[in-house]
């Protein structure tokens, strides 16, 4: 996320030098750890007083790139389950062949897994379903001859107040219009409203009761996410500045209902 990073600060000092001024305060956060889970760096912010009184409405987090000239806005994300298998056996020598061995048994998951991770992804192949609407498994890794826990972390799909962690893309969301308003003024196009295919830190804001939403500037470009030579071409990066630009401008000169300036 490095390029998105960019465009933004470099969006942020465009606006500064031609004298906007914002009736809000903007807030960018830089954080440590959200590839491993966030626990560290955006959850506890999220329940710290000092985040509590910057008084926040929306929250604009990481999205993907889109392979066609439509960006793409997630509204929601999908939730992690680390789960370990645990299989049990006849025990006995290296080089013995027998019955009802543990990676016999654990074979037997596996396959069942695999059938399941087949159906799900035959879905998405199909274009029936999106990345975020299906439940994809993968392993990570296979490990022998030390115990392990049966379960390891599931997260929550409710916030405090026990609502759905998604964010509403109706006239309920006055954040949601001025988003798509401001993308269209920059000469953006939007596509359907997603959820996310993976976890990110918006979790932390939306089990606060924010407004999150996931979108990234990168239109005409490959999904390369942690893949080799992962690239934004220099006419994307550049007109993302733009679209940044127009998004910040619109966010922090609307002032809610009842509220004063921030």
């Amino acid at each position: 996320m490095k390029c998105v990073g960019m465009q933004y600060m470099e969006a942020v000092r465009r606006l500064k030098a031609s004298g906007f001024q914002p009736k809000r305060s903007l807030y960018l956060s830089f954080v440590p750890d959200e590839e491993i889970g966030g626990h560290d760096g955006l959850e506890k912010l999220a329940q710290s007083d000092v985040f509590k009184n910057m008084n926040v409405d929306i929250v604009l987090d990481e999205g993907l790139a889109s392979p066609n000239e439509n960006y793409r806005l997630f509204y929601g994300e999908r939730m992690p389950w680390w789960l370990v298998i645990k299989a049990t056996g006849a025990p006995g020598h290296g080089a013995k062949l027998y019955d009802n061995s543990a990676i016999e048994n654990l074979f037997k998951s596996i396959e069942s897994i695999r059938r399941f991770r087949a159906s799900q992804f035959d879905l998405v192949k199909a274009g029936l379903k999106g990345e975020g609407e299906v439940i994809s498994v993968n392993m990570a890794f296979l490990k022998a001859g030390t115990p392990s826990p049966t379960f390891k972390q599931k997260g929550s799909t409710q916030d405090y107040r026990g609502r759905p962690l998604i964010t509403a893309t109706d006239r309920s969301n006055p954040w949601w219009a001025l988003l798509v308003e401001a993308i269209k003024k920059a000469n953006g196009k939007i596509g359907k409203p997603e959820i996310f295919p993976a976890a990110t830190d918006s979790l932390y804001f939306r089990q606060q009761g924010l407004r999150a939403i996931g979108f990234s500037p990168m239109a005409n470009t490959p999904v390369l996410l942690h893949d080799h030579n992962e690239f934004l071409n220099q006419a994307e990066y550049l007109k993302g500045i733009d679209v940044y630009e127009s998004i910040i401008k619109a966010y922090t000169s609307y002032i809610p209902p009842g509220r004063d300036s921030l």
